[in-house]
């Protein structure tokens, strides 16, 4: 039972402090779940991110899905799930309740305005640190840049781009296995 309260509080306050979406809550994740809790490792994250990302559904619920279910099975699942979205939940109606007083308010706005360049820093930070982490040869700077192209040109879905990167992925390993065997 103290696991799960664990996971409950580790994802509300993840929940609570992720502004800006799924991937800002990278950084948090990996904060906590990697570097403090040690409950997983960064390639965990990466595998279940990557997985949160082409599932149906928000990309916080689904991390905080997976995760909890590899701690304590179903009941670590429901409980870092609603951990997740419970301090969205009492956020929301406590604006809902008081919208009227917020709505021209100009600190307000300034507020959030601060808070989304900032969100872009941490994301943009994220990005780096995974990038350093990751990419390792030129295949994967060719697979990085195609789907780049892909979302940023074309309009591509983010999943399509995840079931590209992997059949690419799986193509450039067996290209470098051929490779090897002509040796």
């Amino acid at each position: 039972m103290k696991e799960l309260i664990r996971l409950f509080v580790v994802f509300a306050k993840i929940g609570l402090f992720t502004f800006g979406g799924g991937a800002a809550m990278m950084a948090l994740l990996h904060d906590e779940l990697v570097k403090k809790k040690k409950w997983i490792t960064e390639q965990d994250l990466l595998d279940f991110f990557a997985i949160a990302q082409c599932t149906p559904g928000i990309i916080a619920v689904n991390t905080a899905t997976i995760v909890g279910y590899k701690m304590k099975k179903s009941f670590g699942a429901a409980a870092a799930t609603v951990g997740v979205v419970f301090p969205s939940i009492v956020i929301i109606v406590l604006i809902a309740a008081m919208i009227q007083n917020f709505m021209d308010n100009q600190y307000i706005v300034h507020i959030f305005n601060g808070i989304r360049a900032a969100v872009v820093a941490i994301i943009a930070n994220v990005v780096i640190a995974l990038w350093r982490k990751n990419i390792k040869n030129y295949w994967q700077i060719l697979i990085f840049v195609f789907s780049m192209v892909c979302l940023l040109c074309f309009s591509v879905s983010p999943a399509i781009v995840v079931v590209f990167g992997c059949l690419l992925g799986l193509f450039t390993q067996f290209m470098l296995l051929v490779k090897d065997r002509s040796k």
